[in-house]
């Protein structure tokens, strides 16, 4: 990544969220893009959901492939560059599999804290929806070899493509077998993409999950095989965090990140639901996928300080950049409909309201990418010196997270 602090979005269109590859409209896109330009940002991380890139695992589906070169196209246009994320996967709160990986049987090989996820596949739910592992079925890989090749192929030396993400948090999909066998399927697929495009970097999209336990993708291990550490953070899930809108969570995951990667690293992924507006900051209490929930939503305004708070913080640990989570709320034809109708508080992440307006915190984001700010070298406050990779992990020192989360505040001071 260049010298200048990156600054950008994840992106789902209002209209199509999840479903916007099956109803392509580039218009929308081109106003969206648009938009996001104006506001000073310069990345836009876009999802491949699987199924619709590959309906059948020999093949790439060649209208997705079309529209995802007019999406860079449009990218290009509009001075922007495309974080391509592959193999999505997991994606709020369900997870979205390709058909042909569905298969019936009892459990999966991955934990979720207690419960399975919603299981999608062509758009619709899958009753007791179980599929098979994409780390290590023979199947999948070779499908996402394909996807892979395809796919880079298509996009090599294009202006509007910025990086390549082998994936979307995908411990939250499934679970390699074990440490060595994620790092070797991290050093297979960089390896896939490095032989056709050398000069666009690779990293993996992974998240607190993976620094909050041994999920078979060791921080150390699996930026070890790409050319970007990044982190997805978010402190209204962290038990640890000094509360939902702590702003120095997110800085504190991106130099731990950064340390065990040894690495600048870049949060990929931060942000947080707003309430609605003209509400003050308060909890919502329903039922998700047969459970209770509750969830923090912030009113417009208290987040737009968090935000003000987070990003100068994130500059000065050395972060190579930040990405916001994420570019709209979701229209209300789609709050019946996964993931919103279960996953209540997905509908109102975005930097633009459901009729299109701007929330508070998108002047916040325009205001600091107007500073133009640089890289800066990490401080010795978010420094861990002495800890490992090898050690976090072998040692299970992630039990400990909040103990150094601590530390790091007296370092900080």
């Amino acid at each position: 990544m260049p010298d200048h602090f990156t600054l950008g979005v994840n992106y789902w269109p209002r209209r199509k969220a999840m479903y916007w590859w099956s109803q392509f409209d580039a218009a929308e896109v081109d106003d969206d893009f648009s938009l996001i330009a104006s506001l000073g940002l310069n990345i836009v991380r876009i999802f491949l959901l699987w199924d619709d890139f590959q309906p059948d695992p020999n093949t790439v589906d060649q209208t997705a492939l079309a529209n995802l070169v007019r999406v860079a196209d449009l990218a290009e246009k509009h001075k922007l560059g495309l974080d391509v994320t592959f193999f999505t996967g997991h994606m709020s709160g369900p997870n979205w599999s390709p058909r042909w990986l569905l298969q019936e049987r009892e459990g999966f090989s991955s934990p979720y804290f207690g419960f399975m996820r919603q299981v999608l596949s062509q758009g619709r739910i899958v009753p007791d929806g179980n599929y098979r592992n994409m780390f290590s079925d023979p199947i999948a890989l070779g499908a996402e070899r394909l996807l892979l090749t395809t796919v880079v192929r298509e996009l090599k030396g294009h202006k509007g493509v910025a990086l390549w993400n082998l994936g979307n948090e995908p411990d939250l999909f499934a679970w390699p077998e074990d440490a060595a066998h994620g790092r070797a399927w991290v050093r297979e697929m960089t390896a896939l993409i490095r032989e056709i495009d050398p000069d666009t970097p690779v990293t993996v999209g992974l998240h607190g999950g993976d620094i909050e336990e041994d999920t078979g993708l060791r921080v150390h291990d699996i930026f070890a095989e790409t050319d970007l550490a990044v982190m997805h953070a978010y402190p209204m899930y962290t038990e640890w965090a000094r509360g939902p809108l702590d702003p120095d969570h997110v800085p504190f995951m991106t130099a731990l990140t950064a340390h065990l990667a040894d690495k600048p690293a870049l949060m990929e992924e931060f942000g947080g639901c707003t309430n609605l507006k003209g509400k003050p900051s308060e909890t919502w209490e329903w039922q998700a996928y047969g459970l209770d929930r509750t969830q923090f939503m912030a009113s417009e305004e208290d987040f737009a300080e968090y935000i003000r708070q987070v990003l100068p913080n994130l500059h000065e640990i050395g972060a190579t950049g930040a990405m916001i989570w994420c570019f709209a709320d979701y229209a209300e034809e789609l709050w019946d409909i996964p993931p919103c109708g279960e996953s209540r508080h997905e509908r109102h992440f975005g930097l633009v309201r459901p009729d299109g307006t701007l929330k508070p915190h998108a002047e916040v984001l325009k205001q600091f990418a107007a500073t133009r700010p640089e890289v800066k070298p990490i401080p010795d406050y978010a420094k861990f010196p002495g800890l490992s990779g090898e050690q976090y992990y072998e040692k299970k020192i992630y039990e400990e997270i909040g103990a150094l989360y601590q530390n790091y505040l007296k370092r900080k001071g």
